[in-house]
């Protein structure tokens, strides 16, 4: 059964750290977060249209008695984890990674998503905005005598822009896409071998709790096996890519084993396409390859 808008839950992690978890977490359908203290509140992504952010951020008002929204966080540049940003208040700081900043600013998918889903994505009352404050390394934010650290790996993995929120007191990490948990992760507008290099960035880290970009939550005890996993996921999308194959035809006579039962299996022809260049890769030929891997378009619930 395909989980709905009305299934998403406003999880308190520690007193003021929120993360905001979407099931069923297919395509367009992320996770998100926030951080509060007495200078405000510290959105960290907001979600893939309107009905899905404006529900976040009703649930994080009440929750926190209203209080200011006063910077955002993008974790990357994709879609669904920042189309929402313009309901944000407009005195809203948004801050990411410079290169989410042009991501954001060359999103074409913002103005009508292509039938490559079903349904075909309506995103809502929403337009471009992108990160008004951008920076290369890392960045920290307070809010109150609460610390928000805003770091990238120096290094390309789910994509060029990947920043993670890291609360070293609270020893919570807001992991974006770095870390899918139970679902298929994706390397298409990244690299398959970062993707490799950043499970190590984030177990060292070394926090008591996870928010990953998608799936459930992730703490200490947990987060060995769900990084082994997906070293274990992104290892055979590697192996698979040098038999030499065509993605599509690779994928098509690859077993995905203990990986059958994660959502979107179909991504594995889109990290295959990346895998065996990891240069530059035809967007469209890959989700064409991807939609005639699934048999038709790719679920989402947006």
């Amino acid at each position: 059964m395909m989980s709905g808008i009305d299934d998403a839950v406003l999880h308190e992690l520690v007193p003021g750290v929120y993360a905001w978890v979407q099931p069923d977490w297919t395509w367009w359908v992320n996770n998100a977060g926030a951080v509060t203290g007495s200078g405000g509140t510290v959105v960290i992504d907001t979600c893939a249209g309107e009905r899905r952010t404006r529900r976040f951020l009703m649930k994080l008002a009440t929750r926190t008695h209203g209080a200011p929204v006063r910077a955002a966080v993008n974790t990357h540049e994709h879609g669904d984890h920042t189309h929402g940003n313009s309901l944000l208040p407009a005195d809203t700081v948004i801050v990411g990674h410079e290169s989410t900043r042009e991501g954001v600013l060359s999103d074409i998918i913002i103005d009508g998503a292509p039938p490559f889903w079903a349904p075909v994505p309506d995103w809502g009352n929403v337009s471009r905005r992108p990160p008004s404050v951008v920076f290369r390394s890392e960045v920290t934010l307070h809010t109150g005598d609460r610390r928000v650290e805003l770091r990238h790996p120096g290094f390309v993995a789910h994509s060029a822009g990947d920043v993670v929120a890291w609360l070293p007191e609270e020893r919570v990490l807001f992991a974006g896409d770095l870390l899918f948990n139970g679902v298929t992760p994706l390397a298409l507008s990244g690299s398959v071998e970062g993707s490799l290099r950043a499970l190590d960035w984030l177990a060292a880290f070394a926090p008591e709790l996870v928010v990953p970009g998608h799936g459930p939550l992730v703490d200490a005890r947990a987060l060995p096996y769900v990084l082994a996993e997906q070293e274990r996921y992104f290892r055979f999308v590697q192996k698979e890519a040098a038999r030499g194959l065509s993605p599509l035809e690779a994928a098509r006579q690859a077993d995905l084993g203990e990986f059958a039962g994660w959502g979107d299996p179909e991504r594995l022809v889109l990290n295959l396409h990346r895998a065996a260049t990891e240069g530059e890769v035809d967007i469209v030929a890959a989700a064409a390859d991807a939609i005639a891997y699934n048999g038709g378009p790719l679920r989402t619930t947006v």
